[in-house]
């Protein structure tokens, strides 16, 4: 039997302990194998206040992890704007150093990362807090794109549905596919979803001014993705000189024009998938792709996920609005 610790504290996120405890805290016997033994571990004494400021009685503390297997490191936005107390790092300092596996869920990670047991490894987070974690921790490998991380003893999971994504992982790591299969089904989830976390990261367009040159050949760019462009025909609808149209776009953008124009094309292929019916191979001629092939190479390089595996999921319901588009010109030299 397996033996799992959940650390509660201060404004731990309800629905991610939720996961965990319907993974492994529930009792199946009908899988006729020996299940986790669960231990909800509280940093402090008392009750401690959930994220939705519902108080939670833990039966067992700190000194308890030395039971268990695994520690789960639910997340909370106090680790991320306040440090950690001293003891609870110790506590997963020396749980580790005996062997034990750990794991984080979304912003869990900074804890870990605060502990030093994400140095020189791979982690994820939640995609909106990426960036901040890889900032202040950066001897940690953050990669904001996947939905969850194994790197050998630790393991960190994205966003909040991430938790039921790694959890269902662990049980297949530690039972097996089929005892894995099995909960998903009485969960009525996936066990594995295609993809990670690109397919759901908000890309909004920049906020610059029309009125400017630049502002205004990326609105127009944007309007157009169906066609093919050149350096030259964008930089002299900016009014700049190429050098200084490339330097203005990595300073504004932090990317190339290609870079930027593919990543727009992304987009609207993924709202074409999402608003309308349209076989792939038209969307990706409105998207500037050309071929259903280009666009199944990008995507999948993009998104870790195949266009008609994300029409699948993200899809709205009939009826819904649907966004046209009109193929334009597409008579040019040099493409981006």
């Amino acid at each position: 039997m397996y033996t799992i610790a959940i650390i509660a504290y201060d404004a731990v996120n309800l629905f991610q302990l939720g996961v965990a405890t319907e993974i492994f805290g529930v009792e199946r016997a009908e899988l006729k194998v020996p299940w986790y033994r669960l231990l909800i571990c509280a940093t402090e004494p008392g009750p401690v206040r959930t994220s939705t400021s519902l108080l939670l009685n833990a039966p067992y503390h700190l000194e308890h992890l030395a039971e268990a297997d695994t520690i789960i490191v639910p997340s909370s936005p106090r680790f991320r704007t306040t440090a950690a107390p001293d003891d609870l790092l110790e506590a997963l300092r020396t749980a580790y150093q005996r062997g034990t596996r750990v794991i984080s869920f979304c912003t869990g990670a900074f804890l870990l990362a605060a502990a030093g047991l994400l140095d020189g490894r791979r982690a994820t987070t939640h995609w909106a807090w990426a960036a901040e974690l890889a900032a202040r921790y950066p001897k940690v490998q953050v990669n904001p794109r996947v939905l969850y991380v194994d790197d050998s003893q630790v393991l960190t999971a994205a966003g909040t549905a991430a938790a039921i994504d790694l959890s269902l992982y662990i049980v297949r790591q530690d039972y097996g596919a089929e005892i894995a299969a099995a909960v998903a089904r009485r969960m009525v989830v996936p066990l594995h979803r295609e993809g990670g976390q690109a397919q759901y990261i908000e890309t909004p367009f920049p906020d610059l001014d029309e009125n400017d040159p630049f502002g205004a050949t990326l609105a127009w760019i944007a309007a157009h993705l169906d066609r093919e462009f050149t350096i030259e025909q964008l930089a002299a609808q900016a009014a700049m000189s190429q050098r200084t149209f490339a330097r203005r776009f990595s300073a504004t953008l932090g990317m190339t024009p290609y870079q930027w124009i593919l990543q727009q094309r992304i987009v609207l292929a993924q709202r074409l998938l999402e608003t309308t019916n349209k076989p792939v191979e038209q969307i990706a001629t409105c998207c500037g792709f050309h071929s259903a092939a280009t666009l199944r190479l990008h995507f999948q390089r993009f998104l870790r996920i195949s266009p008609q595996a994300y029409r699948h999921t993200f899809q709205q319901k009939q009826g819904e609005r649907r966004i046209e588009c009109d193929p334009g010109d597409k008579r040019h030299e040099k493409r981006i």
